[in-house]
């Protein structure tokens, strides 16, 4: 059976940017399932799947509907074990989540400044008055004035991935010699700033530089290969 996953896209619906939905896309691709992605606007959630939710990614494997990327990392591991595991044990899984959280808390809210107007130049008209105003609300002023691609303020983000830095001059991937969802929680934050900004994170031979791009060539290539 197919699954169904609603995934963000911008005004070129084949441009598919949400780090969360980036996440879910390689958990799929991990566990080898069969999947339909739906392009869906910001102003599109609420109607998915019947309505009643409020992001992406969501899942629909059957009559089972699934929000929450970390959620659906959960569901896709319980309901297929037979499949490559996306955490290689229940300290693989615990492992994941502080990284997701990780993600979430410090990369993402770091790589937001150098790339919110990026993704509001790429937006469809008609989501662009719904990200404006919830944006604005978040960082409390007007959009325009978010990014900042200072010098100090791109040595601070290189330097608060130095534990991930040191661990991967060890290792090809958090996972080991293989990607694990750990992975794949902070490709998802790298692949969002890649799929819609030109601002160079990292140097050449950084070795999250280095994982990123084997990363990238994951799985056939889905994520060198997706459109941006």
């Amino acid at each position: 059976m197919t699954i169904k996953l609603y995934d963000l896209c911008t005004a070129d619906r084949a441009l598919r940017f949400s780090p969360a939905c980036w996440r879910t896309r390689m958990a799929l691709a991990h566990k080898g399932l069969e999947v339909e992605t739906v392009a869906t606007l910001f102003t599109e959630i609420k109607s998915i799947e019947g309505g009643g939710q409020t992001t992406v990614p969501v899942i629909a494997d059957g009559d089972t509907v699934v929000r929450d990327s970390f959620a659906i990392a959960l569901y896709l591991e319980d309901t297929y074990p037979d499949l490559p595991s996306l955490f290689g044990g229940e300290g693989g899984q615990k492992m994941a989540h502080f990284i997701d959280r990780w993600a979430n808390a410090v990369v993402d809210k770091q790589l937001v400044r150098f790339c919110l107007l990026d993704i509001y130049n790429r937006l469809d008209e008609k989501d662009q008055p719904y990200f404006r105003t919830t944006r604005e609300k978040r960082f409390g002023c007007a959009l325009e004035e978010v990014p900042d691609h200072s010098p100090d303020r791109l040595d601070a983000f290189r330097e608060s991935l130095l534990p991930m830095r040191l661990a991967l001059r060890d290792q090809a991937f958090l996972g080991g010699d293989a990607p694990l969802y750990a992975d794949y929680s902070i490709f998802g934050s790298f692949q969002w700033a890649r799929m819609v900004s030109d601002f160079v994170l990292l140097e050449e031979d950084d070795p999250v530089a280095q994982w990123f791009d084997r990363c990238l060539d994951l799985y056939d290539g889905l994520g060198r290969s997706s459109k941006v």
